[in-house]
């Protein structure tokens, strides 16, 4: 694998010298970049809200957390509020972002084609549909699974992904290659048959469960807490830390199967990796936030715009990107029409959706469909 390491840089580093193109940044410049508007983000979120908590407030909390003497100007029920409420739900809205993004990404390497989604090939709603099962058949579920607590629903969102990912990545095969029309159509196919399976599991589910699976079809950050977001964490944070170390063989798939297979990467493998690895954080956070949609589509082509094609900065941008746009639209969510919460889902398609039909006009010639 050493080969598959070194021989990508050379064949991508004429790309990454188009910081002289105006509009693009610097590779080493973008990831801190990126990774300061997260962070902005992040300390915005979680003084946003109906108990506003300034930006030195929220510092003082939380240096006092983590023990530091003099951390001192806040009051106890700002502290609760943060540490309970709205920093997990932060930190939600973080490893969602990052792992719909970096999920993303990786698909839109694996298929060769900038069309290539979480929601838009079906496997967010694959996730959604397990995770709806297991809600519903909860109380008729073998002993040994209902054991599993709160990895119960990620472990069968994972799975549901699993299935309609390894479905999609087969059917769009043609001739050895990829083919955008099958896999949006094979996506569309598989994403209407999960939502008929959704409309199902409403129609036998309790009122309670009714109240459980409408959440799905929007998605929310409201679930948040520190009993689910540690499980996510492992789950989606650890996937998504082994999807980032697909980057150098990403980019010599993108020169061609059998270009990178001279240069030795395991194509197979690269391809069986990052599609088990996608389904495994996406469904991780789809079990708790529901479907967020277009967030893998936009970030990926936000730092591509800005940075150019190398995986070794799309990985990694994306993944702040994700996490700092979700963050972001979190904000409005919870506070637009309050006190009452907008579904995340709804703001992320009025902005994904354009960017989607943007792409759609700016790449029709070049797309045989």
């Amino acid at each position: 694998m050493t080969g598959s390491v070194a021989a990508p840089r050379q064949s991508t580093a004429p790309r990454e010298r188009l910081p002289h193109v105006p509009g693009r940044l610097p590779a080493a410049a973008a990831l801190p970049l990126l990774a300061l508007l997260t962070l902005c983000c992040a300390v915005a979120a979680l003084g946003t809200g109906a108990f506003p908590i300034t930006p030195g407030e929220v510092g003082a909390i939380l240096a006092h957390q983590v023990g530091l003497a003099g951390a001192n100007g806040f009051r106890s029920d700002q502290a609760a509020v943060l540490m309970s409420i709205r920093l997990p739900r932060v930190a939600l809205g973080l490893l969602t972002g990052a792992a719909l993004a970096l999920g993303g990404a990786v698909l839109q390497g694996l298929f060769r084609n900038p069309l290539a989604d979480a929601a838009l090939v079906g496997i967010s709603p694959g996730a959604a549909l397990a995770a709806a099962a297991v809600i519903v058949l909860g109380p008729v579920l073998p002993a040994v699974f209902t054991e599993l607590g709160a990895f119960k629903l990620p472990l069968a969102a994972f799975l549901g992904a699993l299935g309609t990912a390894i479905a999609v990545f087969r059917l769009s095969q043609v001739d050895g290659r990829s083919s955008l029309a099958v896999m949006l159509l094979a996506g569309i196919a598989i994403g209407a048959l999960a939502w008929a399976g959704i409309g199902f599991f409403s129609y036998v589910s309790t009122e309670e469960q009714l109240r459980n699976l409408t959440f799905w079809q929007l998605g929310s950050l409201g679930g948040g807490g520190w009993a689910i977001v540690g499980p996510v964490a492992v789950l989606a944070g650890g996937a998504s830390v082994l999807l980032l170390r697909l980057a150098s063989a990403l980019d010599a798939f993108a020169l061609g199967e059998a270009e990178a297979r001279h240069l030795g990467v395991d194509v197979q493998r690269l391809k069986r990796t990052g599609v088990a690895l996608t389904a495994l954080a996406v469904g991780a956070v789809t079990a708790v936030t529901g479907i967020i949609g277009f967030i893998g589509l936009v970030a990926p082509h936000l730092v591509r715009l800005a940075c150019g094609p190398s995986h070794r900065v799309v990985l990694p941008g994306a993944a702040l990107a994700g996490a700092a746009l979700v963050v972001a639209a979190d904000m409005p969510a919870r506070t637009l029409v309050a006190p009452a919460e907008l579904p995340i889902g709804v703001l992320t398609a009025f902005v994904g959706a354009p960017f989607f039909l943007f792409l759609l006009l700016r790449a029709r010639r070049a797309w045989t469909l």
